[in-house]
């Protein structure tokens, strides 16, 4: 398989299995969540050999190094051979800590709940 000469980088974050669909690595690169250098780039940046890039996908902050360019989506196995995975392990212990968070939220000062906010809060305790 011959590697093409330039890759766009939502071509590439997919193929490599970084984000799910190239819609999702596009918007990711819109947003600013993709950076080479602690710098955003654009989704039209191509992608260069031993270029070190930070992916951020959900909580996690994936940080890959290009070993080679493809244009398709291959198997992760296959993947290993154009990405190398830089990513610290805390940053994977980071993803499985608890998040403990409300279950209802009800701002300070409203007074006493209504009949239909009171069932739900009865709900949540069930």
């Amino acid at each position: 398989m011959n590697a093409p000469a330039s890759v766009r980088l939502d071509k590439w974050l997919w193929a490599v299995r970084i984000y799910k669909t190239r819609s999702q690595a596009t918007e990711a690169c819109r947003g600013g969540h993709v950076r080479i250098n602690g710098h955003p780039v654009k989704a039209s940046h191509d992608v260069k050999l031993n270029e070190i890039l930070a992916a951020r996908t959900g909580h996690l902050t994936k940080t890959v190094k290009v070993l080679g360019r493809v244009e398709q989506r291959v198997s992760a196995a296959a993947a290993k051979a154009f990405a190398e995975d830089l990513t610290p392990a805390a940053e994977y212990q980071k993803a499985q800590e608890p998040n403990y968070q409300p279950r209802f939220f009800r701002p300070k000062g409203l007074g006493r709940p209504t009949k239909k906010e009171r069932r739900k809060l009865d709900l949540f305790g069930e």
